[in-house]
């Protein structure tokens, strides 16, 4: 629900700033692409448009995601946060942002909206919250989240903050990189604090990053970042979709369901009260190999900018997600040949750890129509990985690529720390100190003495989570 509460002002902002692209002529009015399928199919055969311009199209002139979405949104679902978008490029931090928030009287209209679907839940699992924290919708999102943990006091709450590669460009001056620290600090310190589990997702670049190996990523389109961070929450949220396994189930459909709640008590309660997850992802996830050979977990690398590369820790707790995973002669492996190779992967690391849940499902990720086309010729239809790149051959799309294997993971081990202390660290040396250079700047945001440091002593709490007790301990427990 937040993210959609940007699509007024992208709206407007690609009216003002986008001449209209031939995607727009060839789309129909308030989904730009394929927001009814039928219907899109209806209007293409009548304009003659074939499939393969509108894949050119999504690839060459796409903007913003209501370009390339294709889901039917309930009339609650949408609400314009009407009156604050006379100047979009000023509402870039959380003070700035905080202002326009305290005097909005229609917060109440959008717990309205969410209250509606509330109660056409027999039974709440939880609330997904996805937020662009980089700038003004962080405050936006905090006072909803606090509202949400008001509410509805006992429903876990999972929050995905995703950054696009293009907001960790480099600011110009002292001031605008003293404020880009605080927003940080602050925007962490404020979502962190009314969610069961925190999920940092966007790495400054993707292009360099190891999916270069098998993605030809361009980091300044939003359409392919985007895709990247839809797929790796669409693998990690797979166990809430599989049904429940009673004693006479078929174990061969699935395996290692779980709810929100059930994920947050394994990622977060489990020795360290650390909230806070590294996103691991493998897309295309490798086959297994031949014979007793392990399935590659080293595959899995980090979405999660900030973090240290260190792997050794006896105190990890780990989600692992695997769906559609080949055999290596291009057959979908059974759910108990990936348990195994799995879990053999697990048992020969040399640090293991604390615990470990694997959710498998033989169900690989669909690749729809409008997909970017940034797979490398060595991926096959099916996702399958044939040897090496070859360079200067054409890229593929959704037209040649049906379906990818996938593997993601929640880890919350000490390879976050390093992202949690550089916003404590800000806080306390720009903000709490005496004399910080970013006093008055929080001040004109609004915050009070007392504020700032409450603020600080739960970001230093925070930190203080990967000192273990004397009493933790590092036997490893599988699920």
């Amino acid at each position: 629900m937040v993210v959609l509460l940007a699509a007024k002002e992208l709206e407007d902002h690609r009216k003002k700033r986008c001449p209209r692209s031939k995607l727009d002529r060839l789309c129909i009015p308030q989904n730009h692409v394929l927001g009814h399928i039928m219907l899109m199919r209806d209007y293409s055969t009548e304009k003659n448009v074939e499939d393969k311009d509108l894949v050119e199209s999504l690839e060459n002139s796409v903007n913003f995601w209501t370009d390339y979405t294709k889901v039917q949104y309930h009339s609650q679902s949408l609400y314009e946060m009407n009156g604050s978008w006379t100047d979009f490029e000023k509402f870039d931090n959380f003070g700035t942002a905080r202002k326009v928030v305290s005097e909005w009287s229609q917060m109440e209209e959008m717990n309205e909206r969410l209250r509606f679907f509330v109660e056409e839940c027999d039974h709440i699992q939880g609330v997904q919250f996805i937020v662009d924290d980089s700038g003004g919708f962080s405050s936006v999102a905090a006072q909803f989240l606090e509202t949400i943990a008001d509410d509805y006091t006992n429903t876990p709450v999972l929050l995905y903050c995703v950054r696009d590669p293009v907001t960790h460009g480099s600011v110009r001056n002292q001031r605008e990189t003293i404020t880009r620290s605080l927003h940080d600090a602050v925007s962490f310190s404020k979502l962190s604090s009314f969610c069961s589990l925190m999920v940092p997702i966007g790495l400054p670049t993707l292009s360099q990053s190891y999916l270069s190996s098998f993605l030809s990523i361009q980091d300044a389109k939003p359409f392919h970042s985007s895709a990247i961070s839809a797929a790796a929450i669409h693998t990690i949220t797979v166990p809430f979709r599989l049904q429940n396994a009673g004693p006479a189930s078929n174990l061969a459909h699935s395996s290692g369901n779980i709810d929100i709640r059930e994920l947050a008590h394994i990622i977060s309660d489990q020795g360290r009260q650390n909230k806070v997850t590294a996103l691991d992802l493998a897309m295309p996830a490798p086959s297994l190999k031949d014979g007793n050979d392990l399935w590659n977990i080293k595959s899995l690398h980090s979405l999660t900018p900030e973090i240290s590369d260190e792997e050794e820790d006896p105190y990890s707790v780990e989600s692992l997600v695997v769906h559609g995973v080949l055999r290596a002669g291009g057959q979908r492996a059974s759910i108990s040949q990936v348990k195994d190779s799995v879990c053999a992967g697990y048992e020969r690391r040399a640090t293991k750890p604390k615990f470990s849940h694997l959710s498998v499902s033989p169900c690989p990720l669909p690749i729809p129509l409008p997909f970017p086309s940034f797979f490398r010729s060595n991926i096959g239809r099916h996702g399958e990985i044939a040897g090496s790149n070859s360079e200067g051959t054409p890229l593929k799309g959704s037209l040649d690529v049906e379906s990818i294997p996938m593997a993601a993971r929640l880890r919350s081990s000490n390879a976050v720390l390093p992202f949690i202390e550089r916003r404590s660290l800000s806080l306390q040396r720009l903000g709490v100190a005496r004399g910080a250079l970013g006093t008055q700047i929080l001040r004109d945001w609004g915050f009070g003495k007392e504020e700032i440091e409450d603020m600080g002593e739960h970001l230093s709490k925070m930190v203080r989570a990967f000192h273990p007790d004397d009493g933790l301990t590092s036997d490893s427990d599988y699920d």
